[in-house]
């Protein structure tokens, strides 16, 4: 044992081990079998007679159903005229064998069998061809799945062109909140925030009731049922959602014609569209902006009011303000959505801000620098009031406002931001808060400080939170992480 450290100051890595001896593979060493005794020009019966093995007994090796001792394999590589080593090799010993090979495997894998695909056998009479179509129906196949699997890698593309196209509509989306409009002028709406008796009509309006469970799916936060025209939602008051953005985002896959999502990104779409419909009933485009416009007109724009106008989040209200500022009120922002570990959760911007992002574009799960305002906010004590502050940046200052609201899955902080020209609209502009980022300057938060690095590098050795679910596929299906069976078995119980 060491102590862990090196002379490079760098992290110990242990010497590989060496590979396990590989196990011979029954159908590739069935083809060996067969391939050897037709070279031998040798019958199953010649077999027989040569050494005495049964003819059904050696068609069980050569099918890969049976498994031969040891000392039978060496009688048959006697017989034959071939070495054991040739028949226990791991590369096919012919062309015509790799591809019989290679389809028995595919035709005997799960994803075969849950698609139920009928089998074929495959004899030495069955053409080259043949096997050369099937094998190009499985290379389809393959790649087919492939194309459905959403890999983190895929997700976090899919999310960056959707974050491309939302900057490059000022995050609005004009044919939803006219859907939003025609739906609240239906039902009466006039101004303030949307009550429960006229969310309760929109949804008797479009033909729905609604229904509290206690046993809603644990993978999902509403289910539609179609055939009696029902939305369940879940009796729970600790689900960390607010349950009339719940009802109105399952309304808005029925308002908006949403089908079943063909791949990840037509359902990041998807989300997106239902969420923003939610927003645009729960604060109406046109009392929204009268209110935010008068708010401006006096210098005193605060999310805090929002909120407290239309009784709504915090989170809710800084989201809509990024739908409504840029198109309506000429300010350019950008929000943040920051876990308390430091990470991105959810970010927009169109004010020229930089945010950390990955190779991809990405900025999810991406680590925000520890002097912006997102992240000042967790160190204040004042939990009731905004934390305002300026941060310069590589990009210029920007003038930010932020809280902290708690979840099941942490804290978080929610932050509004804009460039330093656009603070003189803001309640909280005159706040005597400073920082300074160099991010992505490696040296201005990332790395540590000289004298801590010289006294403790190689000497630490920490044990790092793998969260294994990063390197894994995300859940497949149309609706990722949803249980398909138990959302049918559930319905299926109901009345």
């Amino acid at each position: 044992m060491t102590d862990g450290s090196t002379a490079s100051g760098t992290w110990d890595r242990p010497a590989r081990s060496a590979p396990e001896p590989q196990q011979v593979d029954a159908l590739q060493l069935g083809k060996s079998l067969r391939h050897a005794r037709k070279q031998a020009r040798l019958t199953l019966d010649a077999v027989h007679e040569a050494i005495g093995l049964a003819p059904s007994q050696l068609s069980g090796f050569e099918n890969g159903k049976r498994e031969a001792r040891f000392s039978q394999l060496q009688q048959l590589a006697a017989l034959y005229g071939v070495s054991l080593e040739q028949l226990t090799g791991t590369a096919p010993p012919s062309r015509r064998a790799a591809m019989e090979l290679r389809l028995e495997r595919a035709m005997q894998s799960s994803a075969w069998q849950q698609k139920r695909l009928p089998t074929m056998r495959i004899g030495p009479r069955t053409p080259d061809d043949v096997l050369e179509t099937m094998l190009a129906l499985v290379d389809e196949l393959d790649r087919v799945a492939e194309e459905r699997v959403a890999t983190p890698e895929e997700a976090r593309r899919a999310n960056t062109q959707l974050r491309r196209e939302m900057r490059s509509r000022d995050n609005h989306f004009p044919e939803i909140e006219a859907e939003a409009a025609t739906m609240l002028a239906k039902v009466g709406y006039q101004s303030g925030p949307l009550s429960q008796h006229l969310i309760a009509a929109i949804t008797e309006r479009l033909g729905f009731s609604v229904h509290h469970v206690g046993d809603l799916p644990h993978s999902t936060r509403s289910v539609m049922d179609y055939k009696r025209k029902r939305i369940y939602l879940s009796r729970s008051s600790r689900t960390g959602h607010d349950p009339r953005s719940v009802l109105l985002q399952a309304l808005g896959h029925h308002v908006l014609g949403h089908s079943v999502p063909a791949d990840f990104g037509a359902f990041l779409r998807q989300r997106i569209e239902t969420n923003y419909f939610a927003a645009a009933l729960l604060m109406p485009e046109r009392t929204a902006v009268a209110f935010l416009d008068a708010a401006k007109q006096e210098r005193q724009l605060a999310i805090e009011d929002l909120r407290d106008a239309f009784a709504v989040s915090y989170e809710a209200a800084a989201h809509r303000l990024t739908n409504l500022a840029t198109v309506h009120l000429g300010i350019p922002l950008h929000f943040q959505k920051v876990h308390e570990s430091g990470i991105i959760y959810k970010a927009y911007e169109n004010d020229g801000v930089t945010f950390p992002a990955d190779h991809t574009g990405a900025i999810e799960g991406q680590p925000v620098c520890k002097h912006w305002t997102s992240r000042e906010v967790f160190d204040v004590a004042d939990k009731v009031n905004a934390f305002e502050q300026y941060t310069e940046t590589p990009a210029g200052t920007f003038w930010c406002t932020a809280m902290t609201e708690r979840s099941q899955a942490g804290e978080f902080s929610l932050s509004i931001g804009v460039p330093f020209s656009q603070a003189k609209w803001f309640r909280g502009r005159a706040t005597k808060e400073r920082s300074v980022s160099r991010c992505p300057d490696p040296s201005c938060c990332r790395q540590p400080p000289v004298e801590l690095a010289s006294e403790w590098a190689g000497q630490a050795w920490p044990s790092a939170r793998a969260h294994s679910h990063l390197l894994a596929a995300l859940p497949p299906g149309a609706f990722p992480g949803v249980d398909e069976t138990e959302v049918y078995s559930f319905l299926a119980s109901r009345d």
